[in-house]
């Protein structure tokens, strides 16, 4: 019981930097989510454009 409350206040001390995969798969999360939005964007104006 003792360890764990050791290792809870070393890692809340110090916050643990993030690996280069986990930085990659983040950007890669954001980007497909800005891609999203704009493909939803440009798909309603196409629809705005046609009627």
């Amino acid at each position: 019981m003792a360890k764990s409350t050791n290792q809870n206040k070393q890692t809340g001390n110090k916050p643990k930097k993030q690996s280069k995969r986990q930085r990659r798969n983040k950007i890669i999360v954001y980007l497909m989510i800005a891609a999203m939005v704009l493909s939803t964007f440009t798909a309603g104006l196409s629809f705005l454009i046609n009627s």
